[in-house]
């Protein structure tokens, strides 16, 4: 049994997430435009019709941009909580809406999307785990701490998109305003590579093959550094960055801890 990953945008300018087998997937977030979405995964050799769901974390522009569009365009179930749908103001087809709680799995075909709460600031914010079978991925984004619910999904995770957001010397000696200094690291906010790595070293399972470094600040970090602070440590994990650019490679998890080079047209299952 195999999960095929990417990171389509990952960043304060856009986050959407990939997550699917050979049957369905399903989207985590909806940050960039739906032709840009429709684009990226193109150049990965993936469908939009193989999309069966769209996941919702929280209101903020840099995940949902795209979703009105997209989910109209497709007819896709949208999965999110009122109180985000109500902050977020979209305004979005009611026969595509349907909400979650926390800890309460939610079916999407074969695969298992289970929601959990975590801190940020926003009206009712959640990440997620997606199952399929055994293979369990996270996506943890937008994390003002790491808090016990954090700590507990990433324990079960084959893979995780984890926020490293920014460096704590780069934040300081920076040239943010006091005022957003204070709301990025003030537990609300964002986790910088220093938490990320903290949890990471601490409760990474010896199983988990892949590690996405996501959301990391334009301004505030820097790809290179954040890499070679967590391959330094990482073993047998692989350290990839999610770029805030373009999309990653496509990713096949497995029990076997398998990665396939990035897809092109001879490798496009779906």
């Amino acid at each position: 049994m195999s999960v095929w990953v990417a990171s389509l945008n990952s960043g304060s300018n856009g986050n959407c997430y990939y997550i699917g087998n050979e049957h369905e997937a399903v989207l985590i977030d909806a940050g960039i435009s739906c032709r840009e979405t429709e684009a990226r995964m193109a150049r990965l050799g993936l469908s939009m019709r193989k999309v069966s769901a769209i996941f919702i974390s929280h209101e903020h522009s840099d995940h949902i941009r795209g979703l009105t569009v997209l989910a109209k365009k497709y007819n896709l179930p949208v999965y999110i909580t009122p109180p985000t749908l109500f902050r977020s103001g979209l305004q979005i087809d009611g026969q595509l809406l349907r909400t979650f709680s926390a800890e309460e799995a939610v079916s999407v075909g074969s695969l298992s999307v289970i929601p959990f709460s975590k801190i940020h600031d926003a009206a009712h914010p959640h990440s997620f785990t997606v199952t399929c079978g055994d293979l369990k991925v996270g996506v943890f984004t937008d994390l003002g701490v790491v808090c016990e619910n954090l700590i507990s999904h990433f324990q079960q995770c084959h893979a995780a998109f984890l926020e490293a957001n920014y460096d704590d010397d780069m934040l300081e000696q920076g040239r943010y305003p006091y005022h957003l200094k204070r709301r990025i690291r003030g537990g609300q906010g964002h986790l910088s590579n220093k938490q990320a790595l903290a949890l990471f070293e601490s409760y990474r399972p010896s199983f988990m093959s892949h590690l996405f470094l996501s959301h990391l600040s334009k301004d505030n970090n820097c790809p290179d550094l954040a890499l070679n602070l967590f391959k330094s440590r990482a073993a047998t994990t692989e350290v990839i960055v999610a770029s805030r650019y373009e999309e990653t490679a496509l990713y096949r998890i497995t029990a076997a801890q398998t990665k396939l080079p990035p897809a092109k047209a001879q490798y496009v299952l779906f």
